[in-house]
């Protein structure tokens, strides 16, 4: 019985198909360049159902949510633990002579889609890069930079919506100390051959508060400070850090969607593919 109900599923799916290709003039409709589809082709596969969030900036239904503002169950920190309170997490104050607390994801992701809300301390008591530092760290390797950009001068390639070392934002859309504030950020992973040769280095698109600041910006590679960043072989996923840099910033809704091939095949080169 499951043979035969297999057989007339297959060919009532071979008949949907025969038919589309037997439409009026549909032969002559040319094929895209991909090669496999032509032009409003009937039989292409429709994209995969994605239920949106009520809300502006809430998670979709296929997110994985890593913080929804109870506990940091999808974290481990690297020293002292990030008091959660109000809904929100917080950098911890370092001890005297205590170093950086770090804060991991446990799980790993290679090219996603990511939203968080940060929120810089209010008032600010200090300037420049001590002023509301912190930064998101894809794949612990490449930064993209958390700071109080507000009324504050500092340079213009670590400043917020900077690739940190690199490329400075192509806007300054900070809000005042103490507001919350959106990132929304596509990151495609960088390739690597066999042989650990770059194929294709790390790209980030990224709104800073609904606003253009990086848009589809090469990274050079690793973040280091005070040195021009360079790339070294690595595995495909990685975890999400959020860096301590002794301020007291705050985050809260943080949520990532793990991006299919689809997203970034269109411009891999022949060995990346």
């Amino acid at each position: 019985m499951m043979i035969a109900r297999s057989l007339i599923l297959l060919s009532a799916g071979l008949a949907t198909a025969v038919s589309a290709q037997e439409r009026p003039g549909f032969k002559d409709t040319p094929l895209l360049p991909d090669g496999r589809w032509r032009v409003h082709d009937a039989d292409r596969p429709a994209p995969v159902v994605v239920t949106p969030a009520a809300a502006t900036g809430g998670a979709p239904s296929d997110a994985v949510v890593l913080f929804d503002g109870r506990s940091l169950d999808a974290w481990q920190p690297q020293g002292a633990p990030w008091p959660v309170k109000d809904g929100a997490f917080t950098v911890p104050a370092r001890t005297p002579g205590g170093g950086e607390s770090a804060l991991v994801s446990r799980q790993s992701f290679g090219d996603v889609q990511l939203h968080l809300e940060f929120r810089s301390p209010n008032p600010p008591t200090k300037s420049s890069q001590d002023r509301g530092n912190s930064g998101i760290w894809f794949m612990q390797r490449y930064e993209l930079q958390i700071l109080d950009g507000y009324r504050n001068p500092t340079y213009a390639d670590g400043t917020v919506g900077a690739v940190y070392g690199w490329k400075p934002p192509l806007a300054n859309a900070a809000r005042a100390p103490g507001q919350w504030q959106s990132y929304d950020v596509i990151f495609e992973r960088p390739r690597f051959g066999a042989d650990g040769k770059l194929l294709r280095p790390a790209y980030v698109t990224a709104f800073l508060n609904g606003v253009l600041v990086q848009n589809h910006q090469a990274m050079l590679g690793t973040t280091v400070w005070r040195k021009v960043a360079a790339y070294e072989a690595h595995g495909d996923a990685a975890p999400i850090q959020l860096q301590d840099h002794d301020s007291p910033v705050s985050y809260r809704n943080i949520w990532v969607r793990p991006l299919p091939a689809a997203a970034v095949a269109q411009d891999l080169p022949g060995e990346a593919k």
